[in-house]
């Protein structure tokens, strides 16, 4: 296996190794101040809240190293609110004092964000999937997450695999997430021999989804695909399972986390969920991204009880990637830093990122996992953990 990197512990005494407080960046000689834009109130409060605590992880584990260019890294941190004008609001608080922006989760209020980075030239790493952020490319406005049209499309792999033929879905037209990923499979699925059955939009206040589950049952549907974030993906789950109905549900990643499984409990038992391949990281071979993944996990399992979750994933990731940026870049530098993420090569916890000046998303689906609940649980189905070997032992 050709290896790319070496171990997190040996990127952070490079990054911290890398001398010289070289260019003109917003922060002072002593620091470099990356801002970071999360919902930590608000309906997106436990996805925001997860980010924020693995982007301090990743900030903690590169100034114990010394900092990042001889200087330490301090991080400037705003609530979105989970509402896109506040999300602007943030952003144009701290524009002016930083290097670089990480954020937001919710895919509204990174859409508002994104066109004020592009005119600042503000290196800018979103953690929200929403394809619009980078098509067209934005040159300042990169994305952490896989894209919705990733999910989409891997989750089309495997229903071609699993012989399903047909399927539901359903979709928040109040999300931006929501909306790009039922697109992409409307779109994507005729290329992988699949007929939807039921098309259901609902949104994002919807309460009851037992209309949802009457057409499904009526429908020739194998498998109901459902696209939500937060409080949807716990309500519908938890109908679904009081329904009765024997068509298997499918959620996806923002789903892939214990936000999701604790209050689901037993009735997740078998429920078909996706995530990032960080997520299910112990049932990978032997490997850099492996390690990659485990020097993440072992200190945040450590510090909050309970191993990282896909937003966790995300955040980190997107430290690791800017870090990254700005050591090749040898400063803070914004034009610099934009320069280096357009030829970035990097494995992270989320899969290895390999953005180009035209591709600002950088992840393949090959890096999600399709997982099933087993004992409060995600782990692969035996096809993801074959995909999944795969990928990693061919990096």
């Amino acid at each position: 296996m050709r290896r790319l990197l070496p171990s997190m512990a040996c990127l952070v005494l490079a990054l911290a190794a890398c001398g010289g407080n070289g260019g003109a960046g917003s922060g002072t000689d002593d620091t470099i101040k990356v801002g970071l834009i999360v919902s930590l109130t608000g309906n997106y409060t436990p996805l925001g809240s997860e980010d924020k605590k693995a982007v301090e992880l990743a900030v903690e584990q590169v100034n114990g190293q010394g900092g990042l260019l001889g200087r330490k890294v301090e991080l400037v941190t705003r609530d979105d609110k989970t509402a896109p004008d506040q999300g602007i609001v943030a952003y144009n608080q701290i524009k002016g004092e930083i290097d670089a922006v990480i954020g937001p989760v919710f895919s509204n209020s990174a859409l508002a964000i994104e066109p004020l980075a592009q005119r600042d030239k503000m290196p800018y790493l979103s953690l929200a999937p929403a394809q619009e952020q980078v098509e067209p490319i934005k040159s300042y406005v990169f994305v952490t997450p896989a894209l919705s049209s990733m999910y989409a499309e891997r989750y089309l792999q495997y229903i071609q695999a699993e012989g399903i033929k047909t399927v539901a879905v359903a979709w928040d037209s109040k999300s931006a997430y929501s909306v790009s990923g039922h697109a992409a499979m409307v779109k994507l699925a005729p290329k992988y021999g699949v007929t939807l059955a039921v098309d259901e939009a609902y949104e994002t206040s919807t309460s009851d989804f037992s209309p949802l589950f009457t057409h499904v049952r009526e429908s020739a549907a194998e498998a109901l695909v459902f696209w939500g974030s937060g409080a949807p993906g716990v309500t519908a789950a938890k109908q679904y399972a009081a329904s009765g109905l024997k068509t298997p549900l499918f959620l996806t990643a923002s789903q892939a986390s214990k936000l999701w499984l604790e209050p689901m409990g037993a009735a997740a038992e078998g429920m078909t969920v996706q995530s990032a391949i960080g997520v299910v990281g112990e049932h990978l071979p032997d490997g850099e991204q492996k390690k990659i993944i485990e020097q993440m996990a072992t200190p945040y399992k450590q510090k909050h009880g309970y191993g990282p979750p896909q937003f966790a994933q995300d955040g980190y990731s997107a430290s690791l990637l800017l870090f990254e940026a700005i050591r090749k870049a040898g400063s803070t530098d914004k034009t610099k830093i934009q320069q280096a993420l357009e030829s970035m090569d990097l494995i992270t916890p989320n899969g290895r990122f390999r953005y180009s000046p035209t591709d600002h998303s950088g992840l393949s689906p090959e890096f999600i996992s399709v997982n099933t609940v087993k004992d409060g649980q995600f782990v692969p189905t035996d096809w993801a953990k074959e995909q999944l070997a795969k990928t990693v032992t061919a990096e």
